[in-house]
């Protein structure tokens, strides 16, 4: 089948058949003269031009790349933008939607929010005069109150972090695109199997391409994709100018990651409600977050959201304090102590100290990071091992004990 009738069929395909074979719709993802069925890795920096002042597809491997060409091709098709990015990074992504705002611009963020975001808006953004209030963006009215005639950037995640708040997308955009602002959503919990924010009005998404995407914990890398193309080509722009792109053999990794995710994320998403209403059961946890639960604030709207799943990150909060708490995560056998999630491997953490320990501690207190919470990542071992490691690690640090 040639390049376009592939195209034609892929048109009406299922999210796990354009996972697999979008990435072969271009000359740069196959290989005529062999017959290869997964795309090279093109580790060329540099590229020969057709005459001088002539310039082919590709020149410099910063401006453009075989491998992440093919990446980000895939991420378009898959988010339904009209083009995507790959970056060194998830913060890398965040970065370079920071660099569309100028002095004096301000932001509204969720106050339910990635520490690594939290840091970059209040640490690094700060230095270049922009400002940003944080809301809760469950909440419309207060994120309509806290738009100013500064406001540029509404920033939001599919699924908060830590404390996996949803907000409503299509409101958001809303009240963004009224104000005459941009609106940018983090999908990195929700992932495009699950969720695609520019269906519901963003006009950027972004992925920490580490997680789900890559899947098994050895790429780091982020995404961007765009709904318009003004709005791309001033994101290429940026990108081709500071240079935070993506390797090519982290983009050939991270496509191959692609290929699994619809796979790995529905199964993930069934085994983590399955520990989310064990967890629920027992009399040790004093609540558990999870937006598959019926018990979750937003569970509704979260069911007309999302599409055959929830995600596979889950928080719960102990009646314990930061000692006692960290224990009982250092204590699991199965579960690994360490940040990041979205990989075939399950980890914990304790977010007051590790993932969101950039948080100022007052903005910890005042948005529900406590020291009882976990949070956990689940991979795709089977819901028994998960939640006999979970058992035997709390009892062993029985509250009553």
């Amino acid at each position: 089948m040639n390049d376009e009738k592939r195209d034609e069929f892929l048109v009406g395909a299922e999210f796990c058949t354009r996972a697999i074979h979008s990435q072969m719709d271009s000359h740069v993802a196959s290989n005529s003269s062999t017959g290869a069925v997964v795309q090279p890795i093109h580790m060329a920096t540099t590229f020969r031009q057709p005459g001088a002042g002539e310039w082919g597809e590709f020149d410099y491997s910063r401006s453009g790349n075989p491998t992440r060409n093919v990446l980000e091709k895939t991420l378009a098709n898959l988010e339904g933008g009209v083009g995507a990015l790959a970056f060194s990074s998830g913060m890398a992504a965040i970065h370079c939607v920071t660099m569309l705002l100028r002095n004096g611009d301000h932001v509204v963020a969720g106050c339910d929010l990635y520490g690594g975001a939290y840091r970059l808006l209040h640490k690094i953004c700060d230095r270049s005069g922009i400002t940003v209030t944080l809301v809760d963006m469950t909440d419309p009215a207060a994120v309509e109150a806290a738009m100013t005639a500064n406001t540029k950037l509404v920033w939001a995640e599919t699924i908060g972090n830590p404390r996996l708040s949803v907000p409503d997308l299509k409101c958001l955009s809303e009240i963004a695109h009224t104000h005459h602002c941009r609106f940018g959503v983090d999908n990195t919990f929700g992932t495009p199997a699950l969720l695609r924010p520019l269906d519901y009005g963003a006009d950027i998404v972004m992925h920490s391409a580490t997680k789900y995407l890559g899947g098994h914990s050895d790429c780091l890398g982020g995404t961007l994709a765009a709904k318009e193309e003004s709005l791309f080509e001033e994101l290429y722009y940026i990108q081709n100018a500071t240079g935070a792109v993506l390797d090519p053999m982290t983009s050939f990794l991270t496509a191959r990651g692609v290929k699994t995710l619809d796979l790995r994320v529905r199964r993930q998403s069934a085994t983590t409600l399955q520990l989310a209403k064990w967890l629920e059961t027992r009399s040790d946890v004093r609540r558990v977050l999870y937006p598959g639960l019926e018990s979750h604030p937003q569970y509704e709207l979260a069911a007309r959201q999302f599409d055959g799943g929830f995600g596979g990150v889950l928080t719960f909060e102990l009646d314990a304090g930061l000692a006692r708490t960290a224990h009982v995560c250092e204590s699991t056998r199965l579960f690994q102590l360490a940040v990041s999630l979205g990989a075939v491997e399950s980890l914990i953490e304790q977010p007051a100290t590790m993932s969101h320990a950039s948080y100022d501690a007052v903005d910890r207190e005042r948005f529900g990071i406590t020291d009882g919470l976990i949070r956990l990542a689940v991979g795709l071992e089977s819901f028994e091992d998960l939640r006999n490691d979970l058992d035997a690690a709390m009892c062993q640090n029985s509250l009553s004990g």
